[in-house]
């Protein structure tokens, strides 16, 4: 981020926000804001252990319209992929840390493949909650990441 040229390309591109603020799942979301960030994970296998990995899955969305035009069938397999992976229902997920661009079209479409998978869940006893870091620290590009997982495991 030294240098302007990925930043004038971004916003020519339209992803950057005019407004100077990430507007996740909001009307007003018009792009996101770049930022830089470190996380740092100690980890140590022990029983007594407060956050434990259950399941993951990784996908790229394959074949789409642009960078920008994300696939909502690819985020509904990667979550369909990881809740299968961690032996879960969608029951029993209370919480998510969403991807959440603050773009017109990132969030409608992660909003739709989220409803998509789980909307299924006949059993919840509470609201799933759903949160994203971009609306607090911006978009942490490389570490954007791990400023999720730090989030869901309410460390940020």
């Amino acid at each position: 981020m030294l240098t302007v040229v990925v930043s004038v390309a971004f916003s020519a591109a339209g992803m950057l926000s005019g407004l100077g603020r990430c507007h996740t799942f909001d009307r007003r979301a018009d792009g996101y804001c770049r930022g830089e960030g470190c996380g740092a994970f100690l980890l140590r296998s022990t029983a007594s252990s407060g956050v434990e990995v259950l399941g993951s899955a990784v996908q790229q969305d394959g074949p789409s319209a642009s960078l920008t035009a994300p696939s909502g069938q690819a985020q509904q397999n990667v979550l369909v992929a990881s809740i299968v992976d961690a032996r879960l229902k969608v029951d029993e997920i209370a919480t998510l840390e969403a991807h959440g661009t603050g773009t017109a079209l990132g969030d409608p479409t992660e909003a739709g493949a989220l409803v998509a998978v789980h909307s299924g869940a006949t059993q919840r006893a509470t609201p799933l909650g759903i949160g994203a870091a971009k609306a607090s620290v911006g978009h942490g590009e490389a570490v954007s990441g791990q400023i999720g997982v730090l989030r869901a495991c309410r460390l940020l």
